[in-house]
């Protein structure tokens, strides 16, 4: 396939490497001075350094390059930025009619809060094939070719059929759904619990409180995915349940990181500006807590996040207020 990825991050870059063993793949990124560094040095340096960037990989600043490179019947566009982004890439896309456009990113959009698959809906509508890919995957990994496993979700059987052709390859496996929300749902609020497990880490709380918020974390996750209209059954599969234990448990996990550094009693600002990337669980928290509150759904560790990311109440502060709950049936019988 022609495909060109929209997104010069770790995991557009990553993606890319991994995509090159089938596909003529472009990436494309907004600043020429990157481009044209990465380019010369065949190395991300900034977001993914020590890997080798493939010399059939195209690279390049000119959008309109890019979009004409995935616009033929055997094109895809694949959106690579981070869910605030997602929205005005669509937009620009939106002027050259694709036919299949894909994004990584995961999270609730701030403000609406929209899923992807309903922002990309609401600007490119149904005549072009729309889908997720997601699953628990660190960018590093991929592109240094240790097994994967993903998920693409999309309306469209053609869609995820081309999808998993292009990329399941050597180390990298490839699942189909036709259920975006309950992967959606299960990426986006994974990384809100991840800086949860981060704190209970950070403040020496010990592999049972870390066990106990995963698992009371997957009990909010599903909560929140069956009442939006998921399927149960997605959420403890790759997006769901597998991205849960990776983002919570790997040292690579930038949401991790922020919990970690919020046991520390680092502000908010000093952590992002130390990250140097984005974590896509700080922009969601706020979002997420809004929506459960709106839909009257209990999600107390998401609240206590967002707490302690936007209200400022101190990290130890979380922790007892979540430990001081009343307790209560572990299943409940209602649906949500």
């Amino acid at each position: 396939m022609n495909i060109s990825v929209l997104g010069a991050g770790a995991w557009g870059t990553a993606v890319a490497i991994a995509l090159t063993a089938k596909n003529q793949v472009l990436m494309w990124g907004r600043s020429p001075q990157a481009m044209q560094s990465m380019l010369e040095q065949r190395e991300n340096t900034h977001y993914l350094p020590g890997y080798p960037l493939p010399e059939s990989l195209q690279l390049s600043a000119d959008f309109d390059a890019a979009i004409a490179h995935a616009s033929g019947p055997d094109g895809l566009l694949i959106i690579a930025t981070s869910v605030s982004g997602l929205r005005p890439t669509l937009e620009a896309c939106k002027l050259h009619r694709p036919q299949r456009v894909v994004w990584l990113c995961k999270g609730f959009e701030e403000g609406t809060q929209l899923l992807p698959h309903q922002v990309a809906e609401q600007i490119l509508g149904q005549a072009c094939q729309l889908g997720a890919l997601s699953g628990p995957s660190f960018a590093q990994e991929v592109a240094q070719g240790l097994p994967c496993a993903l998920t693409i979700a999309s309306k469209s059987q053609d869609l995820c059929q081309r999808v998993v052709q292009a990329l399941h390859v050597n180390a990298m496996r490839v699942y189909s759904s036709d259920d975006l929300v309950g992967v959606e749902v299960g990426g986006a609020v994974k990384n809100i619990l991840a800086i949860a497990t981060g704190v209970a880490d950070g403040l020496g709380l010990g592999l049972n409180a870390r066990a106990a918020l995963i698992t009371r974390g997957l009990a909010e996750i599903t909560r929140l995915g069956v009442a939006l209209g998921a399927r149960s059954e997605t959420l403890v599969g790759l997006t769901g349940l597998g991205d849960l234990i990776l983002t919570c448990t790997g040292d690579l996990s930038r949401n991790r990181k922020v919990g970690l550094a919020l046991a520390q009693g680092k502000s908010l600002a000093v952590i992002v500006e130390e990250l140097g990337h984005v974590a896509e669980g700080v922009r969601c928290a706020q979002a997420v807590r809004s929506l459960a509150a709106s839909l009257a759904i209990e999600m107390p560790i998401t609240n206590a996040v967002a707490s302690v990311l936007f209200d400022q109440v101190p990290a130890q502060q979380m922790i007892r207020q979540l430990m001081a709950r009343d307790a209560k049936h572990e299943i409940s019988s209602k649906p949500v």
